[in-house]
């Protein structure tokens, strides 16, 4: 999903959208090189030592990676589990309401 990612933080440069990851890597050591190498320029952050069971994906109750909310300007998740096409439509979608 990287390549898509880094296309739609390009595409909405400057406007009121960003992307936060939180990668379930136990090894923070060993994620740095791939956060790099990925091009990986949002903010992500690091689930801990417990990987997919660490505290970020337990406190929203994520069972399966990647997992994906889309939240609108007002905290809620909107869309969720959203890829590709639809996740373009769903983030076009909430920035068109933010325009209004």
């Amino acid at each position: 999903m990287y390549p898509h990612e880094r296309s739609l933080v390009k595409k909405y440069a400057n406007q009121p959208f960003a992307i936060i990851g939180v990668n379930s890597d136990k090894d923070l050591d060993k994620l740095r090189p791939t956060l790099a190498k990925e091009q990986i320029t949002w903010r992500s952050f690091w689930n801990g030592p417990k990987g997919t069971r660490g505290p970020i994906s337990t406190a929203w109750g994520v069972r399966g990676w990647p997992t994906i909310y889309v939240i609108d300007k007002t905290g809620k998740i909107r869309f969720k589990n959203t890829r590709g096409k639809a996740l373009d439509a769903a983030i076009e979608t909430l920035m068109a309401e933010m325009n209004k």
